[in-house]
């Protein structure tokens, strides 16, 4: 097997395997649907159901002291009198970051929009950020709620309960770094609620407090609440467009295991079926992502409910009692932003799963590191590509020094077996018997180049998903006219550049004894070329890195085995 072949066989191996995976996702056969709400238990009759934004979770009453009976589950609620004629009626107020820019309902304080002020649409237009959360337009609802509830359905302070502020806008000042933003409400009978964010100058996390102080006579019962609410649109994947590839849906993290959830087919067997710790929920995208996580010491339920092209995924807390005269804080966490692996790390534990490399995340988790080490001192992501593949085939330097040494030696012997081939054409058994002995006469391999290149293929998906997930190297430039090395290069000029170094490593190594093999593969390069032409141009440039390398390293082996094999004729 020479090293040739083999080499464009796993490269095509690869790209293959990208293929049938895109196709999976689109046609795959879908399990049959179930049904899933925020409650897991079936209804007892039909009934209509609130809609996804006025259902409240279940709070279990306190058990009678006398009878002994067992706790009443007091059924998910709709919100109750607090809720104004129209979510689109209650003022909002506006608060700004230096990397974040909310409006925030008074009604919940609902969020209804977030814009990344550091990540433009499109890299043409720098002045129209991204924006997740939308309550209207395209896409729109996507809401992030919380609150609390009591499960009673009467005044309480749940996500459509009306809230007061000090200001219509909150700014981060100059020199500042953090920010704070108070929202009050009261029922009239002594329960108060403050409602705080908490915003720090470079962050995407947000600090959600709810305290809540008892001033009446009796004590009061409830629990906190987070949920997203997002419109879900199917998107068609292809091969052509490889952000198409990425997650779009709803996502959980029991504190073991990371789920994605199925919109389409969901699954309720996939939530956890008693409260965890640890934990977090987010809807995905490909970049970005707005991920809840609860107090990590709080036991959690998890709850998705999906109606139409809508799904709600939930979390909520255990019920608390606070006495009368006491007070308690609820906190939670929100994330919306950019998949920054750093600041998801630091959010949540295995909240940077949220950047999904698929089944190569060992692979790829370690790759991304050594990029952005590499990225803290170059600065610039392509140049960090071509460092990191340096140092990659530096690893694999004594690998495919072995395999290079037994290419060359195929090359120097190929006039030898092509006449060994032609004596016994006609003889099958003495051909193999002869090629063997040729074989170990002069000390050669013909598997020698299968691992280096068997490696290599495995690195090729893992640095694809990182070019694809990673949205550190959303819109990077490199030079000249490849400015984003995560889409594909605009003007095609590195994969023909790739299919130039690929048939020149072609004809470095030894040709197929077999003419019309040998022309199959001398076309190989060009039908990669056409492949990978829409890939993202981070991955075409790793392509022509390694093949650069491999080239010159090829190149001066055949230099000193050819200078090897003089010195032995000449001693003979």
């Amino acid at each position: 097997m020479d090293n040739q072949r083999l080499f464009l066989w796993a490269g095509l191996a690869a790209v293959l395997f990208l293929n049938w995976q895109a196709w999976q996702q689109d046609y795959a056969p879908a399990t049959p649907a179930t049904p899933a709400a925020a409650s897991q238990a079936p209804a007892a009759k039909p009934a209509a159901p609130a809609a996804l934004g006025d259902q409240l979770p279940a709070v279990a009453a306190p058990a009678p002291e006398a009878s002994g009976a067992p706790p009443r589950a007091i059924e998910p609620a709709v919100s109750g009198p607090n809720t104004p004629a129209a979510a689109s009626a209650a003022p909002t107020i506006r608060i700004r970051t230096d990397v974040l820019e909310l409006v925030v309902s008074l009604q919940g304080a609902e969020i209804r929009e977030a814009k990344l002020l550091k990540y433009p649409r499109e890299k043409d237009h720098p002045n129209e950020p991204v924006q997740l959360f939308a309550s209207e337009g395209p896409g729109a609802p996507y809401l992030f709620q919380w609150g609390l509830t009591a499960g009673g359905g009467g005044a309480e302070p749940n996500h459509k309960a009306l809230f007061s502020a000090t200001a219509p806008a909150y700014t981060l000042g100059e020199g500042a770094t953090t920010l704070e933003v108070p929202l009050t409400w009261t029922d009239g009978s002594g329960l108060a609620v403050t409602r705080t964010l908490r915003l720090a100058r470079g962050s995407y996390a947000i600090g959600l407090t709810q305290h809540v102080v008892n001033g009446g006579s009796t004590a009061w019962r409830g629990r906190d609440y987070a949920q997203i609410e997002r419109r879900w649109e199917k998107v068609e994947r292809s091969m052509w467009n490889p952000e198409t590839s990425s997650f779009r849906g709803p996502a959980i993290y029991d504190g073991k295991k990371y789920q994605k959830l199925d919109v389409e087919s969901p699954r309720p067997d996939l939530l956890p079926k008693a409260p965890v710790t640890g934990g977090w929920a987010a809807a995905l995208q490909h970049h970005f992502a707005a991920a809840i996580v609860p107090d990590p010491a709080a036991p959690t339920d998890y709850a998705l409910s999906v109606r139409d092209k809508d799904f709600q995924l939930r979390v909520a807390g255990p019920v608390r009692e606070v006495a009368a005269g006491a007070s308690a804080d609820f906190k939670d966490t929100l994330f919306v932003g950019p998949k920054l692996q750093d600041q998801l790390a630091a959010t949540a534990p295995e909240l940077d799963r949220t950047a999904d490399y698929g089944w190569l995340t060992p692979l790829a988790r370690p790759l991304f590191w050594m990029l952005a080490q590499v990225h803290r001192v170059v600065g610039n992501w392509g140049f960090t590509i071509i460092i990191v593949t340096f140092l990659i085939k530096l690893c694999f330097y004594p690998l495919a020094q072995t395999s290079g040494r037994s290419m060359a030696r195929m090359r120097n012997i190929a006039p030898r077996m092509k006449a060994i081939q032609e004596r016994y054409k006609d003889d099958r058994e003495q051909l193999g018997r002869q090629m063997m002995e040729l074989y170990k006469r002069e000390k050669v391999n013909p598997l020698a180049g299968c691992l280096p290149i068997l490696v290599q293929v495995p690195v090729f998906i893992a640095f694809y998903w990182v070019l694809l997930e990673s949205v550190e190297m959303r819109q990077a430039p490199f030079l000249l006219w490849v400015q984003d090395l995560s889409s594909k290069d605009p003007i095609f000029v590195l994969p023909a550049i790739m299919g130039v170094a690929m048939y020149g490593q072609y004809k470095l190594n030894p040709a197929p004894p077999d003419p019309m093999q040998a022309k199959v593969f001398a076309f190989m390069p060009l039908v990669m070329t056409v492949m990978m032409a829409f890939f993202p141009a981070g991955l075409v440039l790793y392509w022509i890195t390694n093949t650069g390398l491999s080239i010159l390293q090829q190149w001066r082996i055949n230099k000193l085995v050819a200078a090897e094999d003089e010195s032995k004729k000449s001693r003979s």
